[in-house]
């Protein structure tokens, strides 16, 4: 294995918040350093988005995690180590890694470019071992090359929030002019930029009541804010729902236009409830976003600079990743929240 003096030895410990069982806390443990494998690289973490998928994990919604996890699967980190046959980068390099951390290559969806629906896929923080840490290991292919010009704690959110808002955006469809985005949380926020950008009118949908988010999507260029009970002044092309709420997608299907998609962003939600099928009719499009592929990354990783992207982020250290997940929990966030490992 190749490595740089920082390393510590593996022998030695790290700091890392562990998920024991769903449904406790996070406990703040000492465990070893782990060792890259032949493909991997090893990162000391610099910074690690906190995700609603996380508290999806904690809140055993999302089942069979691997047990005791690492979470977090947003990290930013520079490589320490590398496995014998990981020559991808170089030591002292930043990268990122997000939630898709290996896929197998091999099965019908990865041959056909669809390695999101990998059968055998492995995700960060879930499956294996995440950044809420001071070290990680990760798949050489599964590590992105970060844009300058952002600090650790800013370009953090990006590798899951931006990565998966995207891909939802993209699936929208083309020939948008009026874009609709229920939950202007972490996702919502970097993808408004990213349509405002090119030119389209950006209608964010808030909790009933949440002024502060709403006020943060006007200062960011929205045409409109308001709550989700509403209807927008104007019909919808398209409209992304990142909030895990059932009920939005039909209000969303709602206000959308004929034609238009509603794209459910989210890797959880709650059940969506019956619905009139003139919603639906007019040839209306309801789908899900499931993960991201590689290609998603990059392309999201250049036009980030270009807008440029600017995340509102709130920074909390690794020991505090439970007020952090908690904040999140009760919509007391500006933005996203993001663990600090220095």
């Amino acid at each position: 294995m190749r490595n740089d003096l920082a390393v510590p030895l593996l022998s030695r410990s790290m700091r890392a918040m562990v998920l024991e069982a769903p449904g406790q806390p996070l406990q703040f443990r000492q465990v070893p350093v782990p060792r890259p494998g032949p493909d991997q690289v090893l990162l000391r973490v610099s910074a690690c988005g906190v995700c609603r998928t996380d508290l999806h994990i904690l809140d055993g919604e999302l089942r069979e995690p691997k047990l005791p996890l690492i979470p977090g699967h947003q990290i930013v980190g520079r490589v320490v180590g590398c496995g014998d046959k990981a020559d991808r980068f170089e030591l002292g390099e930043r990268v990122g890694v997000p939630w898709l951390g290996y896929t197998d290559g091999a099965c019908r969806y990865c041959r056909r470019g669809q390695e999101n629906l990998c059968d055998h896929a492995l995700f960060t923080g879930y499956t294996i071992d995440g950044g809420f840490a001071d070290y990680t290991v990760a798949d050489q292919r599964y590590c992105f090359p970060l844009p300058e010009g952002y600090s650790d704690i800013e370009v953090a959110p990006l590798l899951c929030a931006g990565l998966i808002g995207y891909r939802a955006y993209r699936l929208a469809g083309e020939n948008i002019e009026k874009l609709g985005i229920y939950g202007f949380g972490a996702a919502g926020h970097i993808i408004a930029q990213v349509a405002i950008y090119q030119g389209k009118k950006v209608y964010a949908f808030t909790s009933p009541g949440d002024l502060t988010a709403q006020d943060f999507a006007r200062r960011l260029g929205a045409d409109w804010a308001g709550d989700s009970t509403q209807a927008p002044p104007q019909q919808l092309d398209a409209a992304l729902v990142f909030a895990p709420v059932g009920a939005l997608v039909v209000a969303a299907l709602q206000a959308v236009a004929k034609g238009g998609a509603v794209v459910c962003g989210g890797i959880h939600m709650s059940d969506i409830p019956a619905f009139a099928y003139r919603l639906l009719w007019e040839e209306r499009l309801i789908r899900s976003v499931a993960n991201l592929t590689r290609q998603d990354g990059e392309e999201f990783l250049r036009i980030a600079p270009q807008v440029p992207v600017q995340t509102e982020v709130q920074a909390f250290p690794l020991e505090q990743a439970n007020e952090a997940l908690e904040r999140l929990r009760k919509g007391d966030l500006t933005g996203a929240a993001v663990l600090v490992m220095n």
